[in-house]
Formats: C-alpha cells, structure tokens, sequence
C-alpha cells in the first residue's frame, strides 16, 4: 500500500478510535482532557471550552459522545462553520 493510503488509513482509525473511547465514563473523561488544547484550537476558544466540558462531565459527556457517533460533531469546528456562513443560498 503507498504511503498516502497508509496514512489515510492511520489517521480514519484514529478518529474511530477517539469516537470509540471517549464515551467511556472514567477513561472518556482522561482522554477529553487530555486533548483539550486540540479540541480548542481546532473549535475556537468558547465552543473548544464547551465541547470540553461536556466531554469531561461523566454523564452527559458519555450522551453527548454517543450521539456524535451517529451524527458527528454538535459543536462544528472553525473551518465548517465558516463554510456554512458563507455558503451561497
């Protein structure tokens, strides 16, 4: 396999991978914070908080994170949202 499929492959069972973990109560709540500064930087500073927080809240984080298995993201990230503004109508 080239290296460019390889890498599409990696960085496809990351994101499974981080969808797959983050709903778990305890080990969820670690691994949200721990990639706060990502999730900041990739949403901005007041929805990168948010996200943040409620991925760190046991509960609600484990409902939020499960829901966006099968919707994707609630909280967009900066780049989509600038795409929905400036989409044409």
């Amino acid at each position: 396999m080239s290296g460019v499929g390889r890498r599409i492959i990696r960085a496809g069972g990351w994101q499974v991978a981080k969808r797959i973990i983050k709903p778990i109560p305890i080990i969820g709540s670690v691994f949200a914070f721990g990639l706060a500064g990502y999730e900041i930087k990739k949403k901005g500073l007041i929805p990168g908080v948010v996200h943040v927080g409620l991925d760190i809240t046991p509960v609600i984080g484990t409902a939020k994170n499960v829901v966006e298995i099968f919707t994707g993201d609630l909280i967009p990230d900066k780049k989509d949202r600038k795409k929905k503004l400036h989409q044409p109508r």
